[in-house]
C-alpha cells in the first residue's frame, strides 16, 4: 500500500507545482488511458480463449491464465503468492 500511496502523494505534489507555474500536464488524455486498458485486456483474449477452448469456464480460464495479475499487478493486501508477500514484508521493514 504504501508504493501506491507515495506515488499519489508525488503526483499530487507535482499537480501542485504546475498549478503554482501554470503549465498543462503533460498526462494523456482519456482516450489514450482507453487504448492502454484495450490493450492490456485484448493480450488476454488469446490465452483465455484456449482455456476455454479446452473445456474450462470463464472464471477458471481467467485465474488460470492469471489474468488479474497481469492487468492490475500486484494489489494491496491481495499476496497470494508467499515469496511475493514475504518479500514485499522484507522491503517494508527495511524502510
Amino acid at each position: 500500500m504504501k508504493p501506491y500511496l507515495l506515488s499519489l502523494g508525488a503526483g499530487l505534489l507535482v499537480g501542485v507545482i504546475y498549478s503554482l507555474i501554470n503549465v498543462r500536464s503533460p498526462a494523456p488524455p482519456l482516450i489514450a488511458l482507453v487504448g492502454l486498458a484495450g490493450i492490456l485486456i485484448g493480450e488476454q483474449v488469446i490465452p483465455v480463449a484456449k482455456q476455454m477452448i479446452g473445456g474450462e469456464a470463464l472464471a477458471a480460464a481467467w485465474q488460470q491464465a492469471k489474468c488479474s495479475s497481469h492487468l492490475f499487478g500486484h494489489l494491496p493486501g491481495r499476496h497470494t503468492d508467499t515469496t511475493t508477500a514475504s518479500s514485499t514484508r522484507s522491503v517494508e521493514t527495511r524502510s
